[in-house]
Parts: structure tokens; C-alpha cells; sequence
């Protein structure tokens, strides 16, 4: 799949969603396996991981040669919604910890786990 089918089909499945023609549970499946085939199909050495763990770092895909380095731009876009990463807190407001890979804490951003898809 292309980017501009994949682009169509998520427009195509939003549609169905504003016309009420698709719940948000529809939706929802309907973009994540058009992302999941679009992402699939690049060449080389690449896998798509997902992070599981609370705020907006839960559920974000990402693109990587491995899980290292998917974690690191899991943790790069998480700090890129935050508008101040040392401010990061949990749904409780407590500080946000995240293990990075050797097993040390880093209290910018939160806690996740990596899975490849």
C-alpha cells in the first residue's frame, strides 16, 4: 500500500465515522490496520513497535530497527508533546519515570513498555 492509499483509506474510514456509518471502536481498527499495513511494508531491516503505558505515550507506533531505538523515539515524540519534559507527571500528577534500556530511571517521561507488532 502506498502512503496516498493509506491516506484515502484513513480519510475513507473517518467519512464512515461523521456520517455515523462506523462506531469509534470501527474506526479505530480500521486505521490502525491500514497503518499497521502501510508501516509492514517498508523494505530493509525496520519493524513497527507500539509502547503500552500511560498518557499520550500509550498506543503511539513507531518505525525502527529495533527495540532500543524504537523506545528512544517513542520517548523523542513523547517529549515533543510535552511543553516542558521535566514537567512530565502520571494521571496522579506524580513525577513520570521511564527505565531506560540499561535499567536506569530517567524521571523526564513515563514508564512504557515496547512490543513489535
Amino acid at each position: 500500500m502506498d502512503r496516498i492509499s493509506a491516506i484515502r483509506n484513513v480519510e475513507d474510514a473517518l467519512r464512515r465515522f461523521e456520517d455515523g456509518e462506523a462506531s469509534l471502536a470501527e474506526t479505530e481498527r480500521r486505521t490502525v490496520a491500514v497503518l499497521r499495513t502501510y508501516a509492514t511494508e517498508f523494505e530493509g531491516t525496520d519493524a513497527v513497535y507500539r509502547a503500552r503505558g500511560p498518557g499520550p505515550v500509550d498506543g503511539t507506533v513507531v518505525v525502527a530497527p529495533s527495540t532500543a531505538a524504537a523506545r528512544e523515539r517513542v520517548r523523542e515524540l513523547a517529549e515533543r508533546d510535552e511543553a516542558d519534559p521535566s514537567e512530565a507527571s502520571d494521571e496522579n500528577g506524580d513525577a513520570a519515570v521511564l527505565e531506560t534500556d540499561d535499567g536506569e530511571a530517567d524521571a523526564r517521561s513515563p514508564s512504557f513498555e515496547i512490543e513489535r507488532l
